[in-house]
């Protein structure tokens, strides 16, 4: 199996001048293959990765564009894979058309494939193309190293991500099946009766947030107390994003730990997202991101991962004798008693028990 690792990288000024220049010449030629593409396709004719690697060829010949030499030639050249990438994807509607890169962007990453184990971990030092041993901060042993993305983030921080071969430990399962509901309110209740409260993360740095916002908003367009007072609130964003995810890895891996079959929701939250009154509650609480873990991990560890339908009334449907109760459609209704059976139902609770129920039937089936 393979698997992304992240290393906080320490380059020196010197590399730093060199990443920086690498990102550059990748967003020029990544902008320059966009544009011969464009061309091309209002000629009617469908140029690919063909025609725009041999145009990275004649740029280098040319005296204005020598500067391409000095950095990562696979760099260079998987900018242009990236572009051929984001066109299939346009072309099979899995993602919007192509746009060009802006040097404006203060998160810019570039990707060097491994060739002849000329990347390589010594010590506490990665050793790079071009750039050579630069010094990284290692939480993890890894194993063989195919590609590397380097990242500086709107923090001027930069990291390097590594994809490596990866063997998952072995974790004994105890067959436990469970139903996951998800909230607001609550990140998740589930059918063993358990409560996760939410966070809120955002939240509670709103106030911090809006604060540095006001102060940048104040600041002169490209004077230097500007760029500091960005990264002030970059800060911010950042931190938040570490804590939602720290707190989101912990709850997966837990789950995948105690339970071998785990139902959830297929919910579509780009079209909850749509709700305007809910959307900034969505996006904090990252419902689409825990889902992406639970699959993930449960692929490494052999779990199983059932998917609920999404019009399914989980909250509605009452989890002893099966009535519906339309009237629960209300997120409002917390508590309700069931008109047939007179049991008393938690929302949430009921919900995970009604997800557990109609998982297990799904596999079963």
């Amino acid at each position: 199996m393979l698997k992304g690792i992240r290393f906080r990288a320490y380059p020196t000024k010197e590399q730093k001048d060199l990443i920086n220049r690498t990102l550059g010449c990748c967003r020029l030629i990544f902008n320059e293959g966009l544009a011969l593409r464009e061309k091309a396709f209002k000629q009617g004719d469908k140029a690919g990765y063909t025609a725009t690697s041999a145009m990275l060829t004649s740029l280098k010949k040319q005296d204005d564009f020598s500067f391409l030499k000095e950095v990562d030639s696979i760099a260079l050249q998987q900018s242009l894979r990236d572009l051929d990438a984001a066109y299939k994807n346009f072309f099979q509607h899995r993602a919007d058309k192509p746009v060009f890169k802006s040097k404006h962007n203060n998160h810019q990453s570039y990707r060097t494939i491994n060739q002849g184990n000329n990347i390589r971990i010594e010590g506490n030092r990665l050793k790079l193309p071009k750039l050579g041993y630069v010094k990284i901060k290692q939480s993890m042993s890894v194993g063989y190293i195919h590609n590397v993305t380097i990242e500086r983030t709107p923090t001027d921080k930069y990291f390097v991500i590594l994809n490596v071969d990866f063997e998952p430990d072995t974790i004994i399962s105890k067959g436990n099946a469970i139903g996951i509901d998800v909230g607001l309110k609550f990140f998740y209740s589930d059918s063993n009766g358990d409560i996760v409260a939410n966070p809120k993360h955002l939240e509670k740095s709103f106030k911090k947030l809006a604060r540095e916002q006001r102060r940048l908003s104040r600041k002169k367009k490209g004077s230097n107390n500007r760029n500091k007072q960005r990264r002030k609130v970059a800060l911010v964003h950042e931190k938040i994003t570490s804590q939602r995810d720290d707190f989101l890895q912990k709850q997966s891996t837990k789950l995948i730990r105690e339970n071998q079959t785990i139902c959830i929701e297929n919910l579509r939250v780009a079209n909850m997202l749509k709700n305007h009154k809910l959307a900034k509650c969505i996006s904090s609480v990252s419902w689409r991101k825990f889902f992406n873990m639970l699959e993930y991990k449960a692929k490494w560890y052999g779990n199983t991962i059932i998917k609920v339908p999404t019009m399914y009334p989980s909250s509605q449907t009452c989890s002893i004798c099966g009535y519906k109760n339309k009237l629960v459609k209300d997120l409002s209704v917390r508590k309700w008693e069931c008109p047939v059976c007179h049991t008393k139902h938690d929302r949430d609770y009921n919900a995970s028990i009604n997800i557990l129920q109609k998982g297990l039937q799904m596999q079963s089936a």
